[in-house]
């Protein structure tokens, strides 16, 4: 059994910071891609980040040069740095990870999800 368990969501004003963080933890060979993707109250979730098992990164045009996306490769860990945050960023943020639980198994799990809020 594979769980990611995310934290670091809140309130914050406009311009302030946050930083997510999501832990995958069970019976793990390895891990592939990591990401985090969001979905705001009546819009289709979105991708926001993903960072590869070598570190290569891509990132959603609105969140360019204000988020950074980065993995503790030991800790199966990813994190989110959000800074310069804007009230449009307010939705509920997912980690998600395309995990190996045996060589020949590879699945797609999701988090819980934890919400975000940006206050003008």
């Amino acid at each position: 059994q594979v769980q990611l368990v995310e934290s670091g969501g809140g309130l914050v004003q406009a311009g302030g910071a946050l930083r997510l963080s999501c832990a995958a933890s069970g019976s793990i060979f390895s891990i592939n891609a990591m990401g985090w993707y969001r979905q705001a109250p009546g819009k289709q979730r979105e991708l926001v980040a993903t960072i590869t098992s070598g570190g290569y990164t891509n990132y959603a045009q609105s969140v360019k040069g204000r988020f950074t996306i980065s993995r503790d490769n030991a800790k199966n860990t990813v994190y989110l740095q959000m800074n310069s945050l804007k009230p449009e960023d307010t939705a509920v943020y997912y980690c998600n990870a395309q995990i190996q639980a045996t060589v020949f198994r590879l699945s797609d799990y999701w988090g819980q999800g934890t919400q975000v809020t940006v206050s003008s």
